[in-house]
């Protein structure tokens, strides 16, 4: 497993996966971050049959937070698709994260993923936890 930094700023198918536009709740990434995961997988040599795992972790100022990682892809994993990257959730995660695009941003303070997630009723002030 790879992990990928998270700063502030259905059952799996093995021949396709759904388009998470088309699906209501489903998960996206902008088309910067989707570049950004290809990059990574590039740069750690991520085999291609690894997805990007979306998760929510107990923890955090706030109650929660958001971890990426490259896994694979498990009996009891909802199965997306945005901009070509193929991303994985467990179940549990994927009520806390219904609706939530994920984009990657630089600036002054870092540069990261940032998770716009209309479940989320408060964040701390880093941004990296988030509270329901």
């Amino acid at each position: 497993m790879s992990e990928l930094s998270t700063d502030p700023q259905n059952s799996p198918s093995a021949s396709s996966a759904p388009d998470a536009n088309m699906m209501g709740g489903a998960l996206t990434l902008s088309e910067i971050a989707a570049e950004k995961v290809r990059e990574i997988r590039s740069e750690e040599k991520i085999e291609q049959h690894y997805a990007l795992r979306v998760k929510v972790i107990g923890g955090g100022c706030s109650g929660f937070q958001y971890d990426l990682f490259f896994d694979e892809i498990g009996g009891e994993d909802n199965v997306y698709e945005s901009q070509g990257v193929k991303m994985i959730v467990d179940q549990m995660s994927f009520m806390y994260l219904m609706g939530t695009s994920i984009d990657y941003v630089e600036g002054l303070s870092g540069a990261g993923f940032k998770f716009e997630n209309p479940s989320s009723t408060g964040s701390c002030g880093c941004g990296s936890s988030f509270s329901v």
